[in-house]
């Protein structure tokens, strides 16, 4: 990991609600509005922001754990802003405070914890993961 990330560094992305992040499942809408698992995707996509800088070319970050709240519904055509916060840098271990804000109003909050390793330790990870048949 390349030295310089430390707490209190922000990322930020804009959003456009579409009918496709609209919560639904197996293809039939919910409600027309934001879904909580569209949130959690651009909520780790912010945070990765913050460490992308940093990652050296036999590294990649992983995800490990999410926390969110979905605090009010967003309707299509509306902007979100996504914005990631560092607040914890140990070793590897990366912690972001997320804020899901539609206008003044947050549309959610949350908490993303990532880390860096090395491709190959992700690799082996990867492949002892598998089921092996019998």
């Amino acid at each position: 990991m390349k030295p310089g990330m430390k707490a209190g560094q922000e990322a930020a992305i804009d959003v456009v609600v579409t009918p496709e992040m609209y919560a639904q499942f197996e293809g039939n809408v919910v409600h027309p509005a934001y879904s909580t698992v569209t949130m959690v995707y651009h909520m780790e996509w912010a945070a990765r922001q913050i460490i992308l800088p940093y990652i050296e070319a036999h590294e990649e970050g992983i995800g490990a754990e999410v926390k969110v709240r979905h605090l009010s519904p967003t309707p299509a055509g509306e902007q979100l802003t996504v914005k990631a916060t560092l607040t914890e840098l140990v070793k590897n271990k990366i912690v972001c405070e997320l804020e899901v804000k539609h206008g003044d109003t947050f549309a959610g909050k949350g908490e993303v914890t990532q880390f860096i390793l090395p491709k190959k330790d992700l690799r082996e990870k990867i492949e002892q993961a598998k089921t092996k048949s019998v």
